[in-house]
C-alpha cells in the first residue's frame, strides 16, 4: 500500500519546494506538477519525494484525521 502525505508548501525555488506536515519539513520536487500554478501555502500530496496533486486545506485536514485514526488504532 502506498500513501501520499498531505504537506503545505513553505517555500519554492524552481522545481523544488520546502514543505511541512505536522512540524516535519522536507524538500519536495515539483517537477511532476510543472503545469500547475503552485504557490507558498498551497497543499500538495507528496509521494516518494514528489508532489503529485494539489489539494484543498480541507482535503489535507481530512486526510490527516484519517491517518491519525490509523496510527491510534495501531497502538
Amino acid at each position: 500500500m502506498c500513501l501520499g502525505i498531505p504537506m503545505q508548501i513553505k517555500s519554492i525555488e524552481g522545481y523544488n519546494a520546502r514543505c511541512e506536515a505536522k512540524g516535519v519539513e522536507r524538500d519536495v520536487s515539483l517537477f511532476m506538477m510543472q503545469e500547475e500554478a503552485l504557490q507558498v501555502e498551497d497543499f500538495v500530496v507528496v509521494h516518494v519525494g514528489y508532489a503529485i496533486q494539489k489539494i484543498s486545506p480541507e482535503e489535507a485536514q481530512t486526510a490527516w484525521e484519517f491517518y491519525d485514526q490509523m496510527l491510534d488504532a495501531g497502538t
